[in-house]
């Protein structure tokens, strides 16, 4: 069993950041919308709540932090195409994609959403 349940991430303003998760969450497989007046969440497939899922909730006063969310890719052209999909949504790309002095196959890419809010994704052989 994954443990991964959820992650509730608060922006300061939702209004500017969902059309970079419309597009960025369902290239990630978060492809089911369950969104309400004060939550958008996108969800894996399957059945809520045996799925993992992501919730973005508008907070005013939200500052974003050092704290970062990564995600698996497939490969080196996933990172690649998460990287184009960032800059092409409102993003801002930190570093990469390239290979990082982490591990001989460490390639990824470090973004933040329009809020600031921070993501890497990494494609990594052991």
């Amino acid at each position: 069993m994954n443990k991964f349940s959820h992650i509730d991430l608060r922006v300061h303003d939702l209004q500017r950041v969902m059309p970079f998760y419309e597009k960025l969450l369902p290239e990630l497989g978060f492809t089911q919308t369950f969104h309400s007046a004060n939550w958008r969440v996108f969800a894996a497939e399957g059945k809520l709540p045996d799925v993992p899922y992501f919730a973005i909730t508008e907070d005013k006063e939200h500052q974003p932090n050092s704290n970062l969310i990564g995600f698996w890719a497939k490969d080196h052209a996933e990172v690649d195409q998460i990287a184009k999909l960032v800059q092409e949504c409102g993003g801002t790309i930190n570093d990469g994609p390239r290979l990082f002095p982490i591990s001989p196959t460490y390639y990824a890419v470090y973004f933040k959403d329009p809020c600031g809010n921070k993501y890497e994704m990494v494609h990594r052989l052991n």
